[in-house]
């Protein structure tokens, strides 16, 4: 179980993320038109996992609009944005916000992605929901780096998870 914050109040999560060397789990998640993306489908790019509470929140939307500038510049690299978020939503948020070099990811349907890769809420006001994390693996699904944020309502560290790329 880790232990993070919600503006100072302890929150747990089902466990820990990926150790790095790992290999990364596999996953099934929806996609804005409802269709099912797996980890899979992305062998052979690097893939960067910025894993969050809800897009309707400041600091999850502020991480997909930093990630979705920073994308631009990657190359061979796929930023997948993962919350519980219903695809609709997901969706409306891209188009107001321009959000064209990320892809969204919905884990609505069973919560099996917070479950796999340990990083579902048990308790607080978040309960079910996924704790900020970021996760980077290589072209074969190596984890090459990996944060959960201590305090939810903080950033992640960009500079540190692209350094890795």
């Amino acid at each position: 179980m880790a232990i993070v914050t919600l503006k100072g109040n302890t929150l747990n999560t089902i466990g820990t993320l990926p150790k790095i060397g790992s290999s990364a789990p596999e996953f099934n998640l929806t996609k804005n038109d409802l269709s099912t993306a797996t980890l899979a489908n992305y062998k052979g790019k690097k893939v960067v996992l910025n894993i969050f509470p809800s897009i309707d929140t400041g600091t999850c939307a502020q991480s997909v609009r930093q990630f979705n500038k920073d994308a631009a510049t990657l190359d061979n690299t796929v930023v997948l944005c993962i919350s519980k978020d219903l695809p609709f939503a997901q969706a409306r948020f891209c188009g107001a916000e321009g959000i064209e070099n990320v892809e969204m990811l919905s884990d609505y349907k069973d919560g099996n992605f917070g479950k796999t890769y340990e990083v579902s809420f048990t308790d607080g006001p978040l309960e079910a929901l996924l704790s900020r994390s970021i996760v980077v693996l290589d072209e074969n699904g190596t984890v090459l780096h990996a944060e959960q944020v201590a305090e939810t309502v903080d950033e992640p560290n960009y500079k540190a998870a692209l350094e890795v790329l």
